[in-house]
Protein backbone atom coordinates (compact mmCIF):
# COMPACT_ATOMS: atom_id res chain seq x y z
CA UNK A 1 0.00 0.00 0.00
CA UNK A 2 1.24 3.50 -0.77
CA UNK A 3 0.60 6.93 0.65
CA UNK A 4 0.70 8.29 4.19
CA UNK A 5 -3.01 7.90 4.86
CA UNK A 6 -2.99 4.33 3.55
CA UNK A 7 -0.10 3.47 5.85
CA UNK A 8 -1.95 4.91 8.85
CA UNK A 9 -5.02 2.78 8.16
CA UNK A 10 -2.82 -0.22 7.39
CA UNK A 11 -1.04 0.16 10.74
CA UNK A 12 -4.35 0.48 12.58
CA UNK A 13 -5.83 -2.61 10.87
CA UNK A 14 -2.77 -4.82 11.31
CA UNK A 15 -2.37 -3.72 14.92
CA UNK A 16 -6.01 -4.49 15.67
CA UNK A 17 -5.80 -7.95 14.10
CA UNK A 18 -2.56 -8.78 15.88
CA UNK A 19 -4.43 -9.23 19.15
CA UNK A 20 -7.24 -11.37 17.82
CA UNK A 21 -9.02 -12.23 14.55
CA UNK A 22 -12.00 -9.95 13.93
CA UNK A 23 -14.92 -9.82 11.55
CA UNK A 24 -15.63 -6.61 9.66
CA UNK A 25 -18.06 -5.03 12.11
CA UNK A 26 -15.81 -5.66 15.12
CA UNK A 27 -12.86 -4.28 13.20
CA UNK A 28 -14.77 -1.13 12.27
CA UNK A 29 -15.67 -0.55 15.91
CA UNK A 30 -12.04 -0.86 16.97
CA UNK A 31 -10.87 1.46 14.23
CA UNK A 32 -13.50 3.99 15.23
CA UNK A 33 -12.10 3.92 18.77
CA UNK A 34 -8.51 4.23 17.57
CA UNK A 35 -8.73 6.53 14.54
CA UNK A 36 -11.78 8.51 15.53
CA UNK A 37 -9.82 10.23 18.29
CA UNK A 38 -7.29 11.66 15.85
CA UNK A 39 -9.05 12.30 12.54
CA UNK A 40 -12.20 11.65 10.58
CA UNK A 41 -12.34 7.98 9.67
CA UNK A 42 -14.05 7.06 6.42
CA UNK A 43 -15.58 3.59 6.52
CA UNK A 44 -15.55 3.63 2.74
CA UNK A 45 -11.75 3.32 2.91
CA UNK A 46 -11.75 0.20 5.11
CA UNK A 47 -12.75 -2.45 2.58
CA UNK A 48 -10.33 -1.29 -0.13
CA UNK A 49 -7.64 -1.46 2.55
CA UNK A 50 -8.70 -4.99 3.51
CA UNK A 51 -8.69 -6.10 -0.13
CA UNK A 52 -5.19 -4.69 -0.56
CA UNK A 53 -3.95 -6.44 2.58
CA UNK A 54 -5.53 -9.70 1.39
CA UNK A 55 -3.90 -9.38 -2.03
CA UNK A 56 -0.53 -8.72 -0.39
CA UNK A 57 -0.89 -11.79 1.84
CA UNK A 58 -0.74 -9.72 5.04
CA UNK A 59 -4.13 -10.89 6.28
CA UNK A 60 -6.31 -13.90 5.51
CA UNK A 61 -10.04 -14.66 5.57
CA UNK A 62 -11.55 -17.56 7.43
CA UNK A 63 -15.08 -18.69 8.17
CA UNK A 64 -16.12 -18.27 11.80
CA UNK A 65 -15.93 -21.33 14.03
CA UNK A 66 -18.83 -23.74 13.59
CA UNK A 67 -19.93 -23.10 17.16
CA UNK A 68 -20.33 -19.41 16.38
CA UNK A 69 -22.23 -19.94 13.14
CA UNK A 70 -25.57 -20.55 14.83
CA UNK A 71 -28.44 -20.95 12.33
CA UNK A 72 -27.79 -17.90 10.18
CA UNK A 73 -30.85 -16.28 8.69
CA UNK A 74 -31.93 -17.63 5.31
CA UNK A 75 -30.06 -15.94 2.52
CA UNK A 76 -27.55 -14.31 4.87
CA UNK A 77 -23.88 -15.17 4.57
CA UNK A 78 -21.73 -16.04 7.56
CA UNK A 79 -19.46 -13.20 8.63
CA UNK A 80 -15.92 -13.39 7.32
CA UNK A 81 -13.25 -13.25 10.01
CA UNK A 82 -9.94 -11.53 9.23
CA UNK A 83 -6.70 -12.69 10.80
CA UNK A 84 -3.05 -11.66 10.59
CA UNK A 85 -0.60 -13.83 8.64
CA UNK A 86 3.10 -14.30 9.36
CA UNK A 87 3.84 -11.77 6.62
CA UNK A 88 1.36 -9.40 8.24
CA UNK A 89 3.19 -9.64 11.56
CA UNK A 90 6.44 -8.76 9.82
CA UNK A 91 4.80 -5.77 8.12
CA UNK A 92 3.35 -4.61 11.45
CA UNK A 93 6.81 -4.79 12.99
CA UNK A 94 8.16 -2.69 10.12
CA UNK A 95 5.45 -0.03 10.54
CA UNK A 96 5.82 0.14 14.32
CA UNK A 97 9.57 0.73 14.16
CA UNK A 98 9.42 3.56 11.62
CA UNK A 99 10.57 6.76 13.28
CA UNK A 100 11.09 9.06 10.31
CA UNK A 101 9.11 12.16 9.27
CA UNK A 102 6.04 10.17 8.24
CA UNK A 103 5.49 9.19 11.88
CA UNK A 104 5.59 12.83 13.07
CA UNK A 105 2.77 14.16 10.90
CA UNK A 106 -0.77 14.93 12.03
CA UNK A 107 -2.20 11.97 10.09
CA UNK A 108 0.00 9.32 11.67
CA UNK A 109 1.44 10.54 14.97
CA UNK A 110 -1.69 9.79 16.99
CA UNK A 111 -1.93 6.20 15.74
CA UNK A 112 1.77 5.56 16.38
CA UNK A 113 1.34 7.03 19.85
CA UNK A 114 -1.61 4.71 20.52
CA UNK A 115 0.78 1.77 20.00
CA UNK A 116 3.67 3.28 21.98
CA UNK A 117 3.72 0.59 24.66
CA UNK A 118 4.54 -1.94 21.95
CA UNK A 119 7.40 0.11 20.48
CA UNK A 120 11.02 0.10 21.62
CA UNK A 121 11.95 3.00 23.90
CA UNK A 122 14.51 4.54 21.56
CA UNK A 123 11.98 4.59 18.73
CA UNK A 124 9.38 6.23 20.98
CA UNK A 125 11.85 8.95 21.87
CA UNK A 126 12.76 9.58 18.24
CA UNK A 127 9.10 9.94 17.27
CA UNK A 128 8.35 12.31 20.16
CA UNK A 129 11.39 14.46 19.39
CA UNK A 130 10.56 14.51 15.69
CA UNK A 131 6.97 15.54 16.42
CA UNK A 132 8.19 18.32 18.72
CA UNK A 133 10.62 19.55 16.08
CA UNK A 134 7.87 19.61 13.46
CA UNK A 135 5.52 21.57 15.74
CA UNK A 136 8.22 24.05 16.71
CA UNK A 137 8.77 24.76 13.01
CA UNK A 138 5.03 25.26 12.64
CA UNK A 139 4.94 27.60 15.63
CA UNK A 140 7.68 29.76 14.18
CA UNK A 141 5.83 30.04 10.89
CA UNK A 142 2.50 30.91 12.53
CA UNK A 143 4.09 33.53 14.80
CA UNK A 144 5.87 35.14 11.88
CA UNK A 145 2.70 35.24 9.77
CA UNK A 146 0.66 36.59 12.68
CA UNK A 147 3.15 39.39 13.32
CA UNK A 148 2.99 40.45 9.65
CA UNK A 149 -0.78 40.34 9.28
CA UNK A 150 -2.00 41.37 12.76
CA UNK A 151 -2.90 44.90 11.67
CA UNK A 152 -5.01 43.62 8.75
CA UNK A 153 -7.00 40.98 10.64
CA UNK A 154 -10.43 41.53 12.15
CA UNK A 155 -10.94 40.63 15.81
CA UNK A 156 -12.52 37.22 15.15
CA UNK A 157 -9.90 36.06 12.68
CA UNK A 158 -7.21 37.22 15.09
CA UNK A 159 -8.78 35.18 17.91
CA UNK A 160 -8.91 32.13 15.65
CA UNK A 161 -5.22 32.55 14.87
CA UNK A 162 -4.42 32.88 18.58
CA UNK A 163 -6.46 29.78 19.37
CA UNK A 164 -4.50 27.76 16.82
CA UNK A 165 -1.23 29.10 18.18
CA UNK A 166 -2.15 28.22 21.76
CA UNK A 167 -3.20 24.70 20.73
CA UNK A 168 0.19 24.02 19.17
CA UNK A 169 1.98 25.54 22.18
CA UNK A 170 0.04 23.21 24.50
CA UNK A 171 1.03 20.17 22.45
CA UNK A 172 4.68 21.22 22.53
CA UNK A 173 4.52 21.49 26.35
CA UNK A 174 2.87 18.05 26.48
CA UNK A 175 5.60 16.60 24.27
CA UNK A 176 8.29 18.16 26.47
CA UNK A 177 6.80 16.35 29.48
CA UNK A 178 6.60 13.04 27.60
CA UNK A 179 10.18 13.34 26.37
CA UNK A 180 11.41 14.07 29.89
CA UNK A 181 9.51 11.00 31.15
CA UNK A 182 10.99 8.81 28.40
CA UNK A 183 14.50 9.96 29.24
CA UNK A 184 13.90 8.99 32.87
CA UNK A 185 12.94 5.48 31.79
CA UNK A 186 9.40 5.95 30.52
CA UNK A 187 6.12 5.47 32.41
CA UNK A 188 6.66 1.71 32.36
CA UNK A 189 10.36 1.85 33.20
CA UNK A 190 11.46 0.59 29.78
CA UNK A 191 12.91 3.82 28.43
CA UNK A 192 16.60 4.58 27.88
CA UNK A 193 18.63 5.12 31.09
CA UNK A 194 20.29 8.23 29.63
CA UNK A 195 19.20 11.01 27.32
CA UNK A 196 20.06 10.42 23.69
CA UNK A 197 19.87 14.13 22.93
CA UNK A 198 17.39 15.91 20.72
CA UNK A 199 18.15 15.91 17.03
CA UNK A 200 14.80 16.40 15.38
CA UNK A 201 16.17 14.21 12.57
CA UNK A 202 15.98 10.62 13.85
CA UNK A 203 18.37 8.07 12.43
CA UNK A 204 17.22 4.79 10.93
CA UNK A 205 16.52 2.22 13.62
CA UNK A 206 16.37 -1.52 13.09
CA UNK A 207 13.23 -3.42 14.01
CA UNK A 208 12.47 -5.23 17.22
CA UNK A 209 10.12 -8.04 18.19
CA UNK A 210 6.51 -6.94 18.32
CA UNK A 211 4.55 -8.04 21.39
CA UNK A 212 0.77 -8.33 21.47
CA UNK A 213 -1.04 -5.24 20.29
CA UNK A 214 -4.19 -4.02 22.02
CA UNK A 215 -6.11 -1.15 20.51
CA UNK A 216 -8.12 -0.60 23.65
CA UNK A 217 -11.81 -0.86 24.48
CA UNK A 218 -14.25 -0.99 21.61
CA UNK A 219 -16.47 1.99 20.97
CA UNK A 220 -19.91 1.51 22.46
CA UNK A 221 -21.58 1.92 19.11
CA UNK A 222 -19.99 2.11 15.68
CA UNK A 223 -21.50 4.12 12.83
CA UNK A 224 -24.02 2.50 10.56
CA UNK A 225 -22.87 -0.57 8.70
CA UNK A 226 -21.01 0.04 5.47
CA UNK A 227 -22.76 -0.73 2.21
CA UNK A 228 -20.23 -3.42 1.35
CA UNK A 229 -21.39 -6.17 3.71
CA UNK A 230 -20.04 -9.08 1.71
CA UNK A 231 -16.77 -8.87 3.58
CA UNK A 232 -18.41 -9.16 6.94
Amino acid sequence: MVGGRSNVLELAVLGSLHETPLHGYELRKRLNTLLGMFRAFSYGSLYPCLRSLLNDGLIAEEEPAQAEAVAPLAGRRSKIVYKLTAEGKERLQELLTQSGPSSWEDESFGVHFAFFRHIEAEVRLRILEGRRSRLEERLEGVRTALARTRERLDAYTLELQRHGLESVEREVRWLNELIATERRGGPDGTGPPHSTGRTGRPERHEGTDVPDVNTGTDAEDGPSRAANTDHE
